[in-house]
């Protein structure tokens, strides 16, 4: 009797462990490589043994150790007879990252062959423990449990990257440090350090000491102004107080890192197995270096171009001597494989007017003004070679011919050939394209899905050239993030989706989502002010007939919704929305989610109107589709597409752009009849890059216009069952097009429209 009690309740735990979700059991971002659920847990006390069985590994064990002990609040003994926990060295694992995690419940065994393999799955760990150890006024407890698991991991791509310009706006050591945990949790292994352009040099210099007591500061530029502005609103947009300073009798704005706590910064990160990779941007964006030392640009004075600032000169030996002795000291002081050099948006004006570069040109041989900037660039890169660093670069660095040696950043979307044509050329690439990794564009409903869907080896690429693309990188350029929050705001949850394409081999999206849920609370406990999960279920144009009840599902149950009606911004003291509000006269309502620690997320304004049911439209022998006339052409509004005659008209069968379209700019009216099967209150969801309008039964439905990245428009528009006028208009400025269109109906889930319901 005893044995069957004791095989029934293995089956029941057994059944128990099955029964839930991995997503919930195993909410790891990135995913592994290879999961395998089991039964049971192990349980971690004050007595279970921490063994290191090879002394490679003693920097990842105090580490483990110093996770744990913020929950039990003593260290775990090094011996013990009870559960283990046991760190081995794997030589089979060959790969440098890999690693081996098995958790029964009597031992926990990680295995890796290198330490930054063993530090992965030490993040692992530290994902399945409970939230509350990332708090730093955590509780003690007794235990902590672990679910029972095997897992095999190791990452798809080498380079892991996320990227922090410093520059236009000026982030703490704390911060960097803040910012660098992050990274190492979600298995980064790369942090690219911005620390120069037009609006500050953020690095000491000694050799130029101009460079920070002039050039790391300045007085408020029109990027402050305008996030001064914004901060009358919300308080992440504030400049902080700390780096602002009375100079001259002036306000000045600014900070740089001395050499002393870099070093600090880079062993911290190393600890970490996370690389620091310095950029100095040159031979463009250099103003705030020739502010201070003036003989660096052609015309001995700082300025603007007609596009970008004035460069440093390609054609005086003083630039070259500037050049490398500050490229000396940066390299002396980073360990990094490679230096950043940008090499991007040079206003070459200058160079074409200089005698200087017309002598040397001549001399050189070198037809053109873009072939004078890779003149620059291979000169700086033999030196960066001669002390033993490899290159980094922008894809702009292309235009004038780049040697193979040159590993480049590819972020131009527009230009869709040139991660191709540095693959052609030899050049090893990091895919960070600035229409989906650029994480100082506004994040929105399809942010995070838009970047899980990213495509780290694009198309075109053949099977030889795969090896060359290294991995991905997500930028945050910061000329509208003046602080610490608004910094976190745009970059998580977005640096999620991306640690886990470049880590999973086969990454799977509806998973992430459910595992994205419960790192909300973990963002929380570190005291990450995030972007909370969109709030669903509603347009911001509505409109009712007789009456509507706005009804919204929150994201997270320990969230609480809040909503004004007064047009003022919801506060933690709002009126709470719980079942849901009766609208019955035009107004406007604003909604916001707040998290338990007060955290405010997006405010939503819903605008409503009372609208009557749009009359069905007689059509006379309807044909199937929609008529497409398409525009070679930029715009900058959709409403300038009127004024001009089509290059092009197609019947298609929705709202889609034509295969056959492959001008780089171009605009598309899309005209006829929706048929709509019953009478309701419908909502359109529009989604643009850049811009459209949407017009139903002669009404504005969605107004999307101008050029911007791809944002979520929703409105609604009253409809009688049967044919009604459409319009949709759209314009791609270049960069890369989306284009999408979803209706629902009284509420239900967002679905694309079927093409059965448009004619012409």
């Amino acid at each position: 009797m005893i044995r069957f009690f004791l095989v029934l309740t293995a089956w029941l735990a057994v059944l128990a462990a099955n029964a839930q979700q991995p997503a919930q059991r195993y909410p790891l971002i990135p995913y592994p490589t290879s999961l395998a659920p089991a039964a049971g847990q192990f349980t971690v006390t004050a007595q279970t043994a921490l063994i290191v069985q090879d002394n490679r590994f003693a920097n990842e064990s105090r580490q483990l150790q110093a996770l744990l002990q913020a929950g039990l609040r003593k260290p775990l003994p090094a011996t013990g007879k009870g559960t283990r926990i046991v760190l081995q060295h794997d030589a089979t694992l060959t790969n440098p990252e890999a690693y081996v995690l098995t958790i029964t419940p009597q031992q926990v065994t990680l295995k890796a062959g290198q330490p930054v393999g063993m530090f992965r799955a030490i993040q692992t760990i530290r994902q399945l423990l409970p939230v509350d150890l990332e708090s730093r006024s955590a509780k003690p407890v007794s235990s902590l449990v672990l679910p029972a698991v095997q897992i095999q991991d190791g990452p798809a791509y080498g380079w892991r990257g996320m990227h922090l310009d410093v520059s236009r706006h000026f982030y703490s050591i704390d911060y960097l440090e803040k910012f660098i945990d992050r990274l190492a949790l979600y298995k980064f292994n790369t942090f690219h350090l911005h620390l120069t352009d037009d609006q500050g040099w953020r690095l000491e210099i000694k050799a130029y000491p101009k460079l920070t007591t002039e050039g790391a500061w300045r007085t408020f530029n029109n990027q402050d102004s305008v996030v001064l502005k914004r901060a009358v609103e919300n308080p992440d947009f504030d400049l902080p107080k700390q780096f602002l300073r009375q100079h001259n009798g002036q306000t000045q704005y600014g900070g740089f890192y001395t050499q002393d706590q870099m070093r600090k910064l880079i062993a911290y990160a190393a600890a970490r197995h996370i690389e620091i990779i310095p950029e100095i941007d040159m031979p463009g964006h250099l103003s705030s270096a020739i502010q201070a030392y003036p003989f660096l640009s052609c015309t001995g004075q700082p300025g603007m171009g007609k596009t970008f600032s004035v460069p440093v000169c390609p054609c005086n030996e003083p630039t070259y001597t500037f050049m490398e002795t500050v490229l000396n000291e940066v390299m002396r002081l980073f360990p990094s494989s490679y230096i950043h050099i940008g090499a991007d948006e040079v206003e070459k004006t200058t160079w074409a007017q200089s005698t200087a570069c017309q002598e040397l040109m001549k001399r050189e041989g070198i037809k053109n003004v873009e072939e004078l900037q890779s003149y620059f660039v291979h000169r700086i890169e033999a030196y960066v070679q001669s002390k033993g660093k490899k290159l980094l670069v922008w894809d702009d660095a292309l235009e004038g011919g780049l040697k193979p040696s040159a590993t480049v950043m590819y972020w131009r979307s527009w230009v869709k050939d040139a991660p191709q044509k540095a693959a052609r050329n030899g050049n090893k690439v990091v895919m960070t394209p600035v229409s989906t990794l650029y994480f100082d564009s506004p994040p929105g409903i399809q942010s995070v899905e838009n970047v899980y869907n990213l495509a780290v080896v694009p198309e075109g690429i053949t099977p030889q050239q795969k090896n060359l693309f290294l991995g991905a990188q997500a930028n945050i350029w910061t000329e509208y993030i003046p602080s610490e929050n608004r910094a976190d705001y745009m970059a998580m949850p977005r640096m999620t989706a991306l640690s886990e394409v470049v880590w999973t081999a086969r990454p799977n999206y509806a998973s992430f989502q459910q595992r994205l849920l419960q790192h909300y609370g973990r963002m929380e406990k570190m005291g990450i002010h995030y972007r909370l999960p969109d709030l669903t279920g509603f347009a911001e144009e509505n409109v009712f007939a007789d009456k509507a009840t706005l009804r919204i599902k929150k994201p997270l149950h320990s969230y609480t919704l809040r909503y004004t009606t007064d047009g003022s911004q919801p506060q933690s003291s709002s009126p709470e929305l719980k079942d849901g509000l009766e609208i019955s006269k035009p107004q406007t309502v604003r909604v916001a989610a707040f998290t338990p620690s007060g955290v405010r997320g997006d405010v939503y304004s819903l605008r409503y109107q009372q609208q009557a049911y749009a009359t069905p439209a007689t059509v006379a022998a309807p044909k199937a589709g929609l008529q497409c006339h398409y525009y070679k052409k930029y715009f900058k509004e959709t409403k300038l597409m009127k004024q001009q005659t089509a290059d092009s008209t197609y019947t298609i069968n929705n709202v889609v752009v034509p295969k056959s379209v492959n001008a780089p700019s171009f605009g598309i009216q899309f005209r006829g009849s929706l048929t709509v099967p019953e009478t309701g209150v419908y909502s359109f969801f529009y989604t643009c890059d850049d811009g459209g309008i949407l017009r139903i039964a002669d009404r504005m439905v969605v107004d999307n216009d101008g050029n911007h990245f791809p944002i979520e428009k929703s409105g609604q528009v009253a409809l009688q069952k049967g044919a009604h006028p459409f319009e949709a208009d759209f314009i791609e400025g270049g960069g890369g097009f989306t284009l999408k269109l979803k209706y629902s109906l009284n509420g239900s889930e967002p679905a694309d429209i079927p093409d059965s319901w448009f004619s012409h």
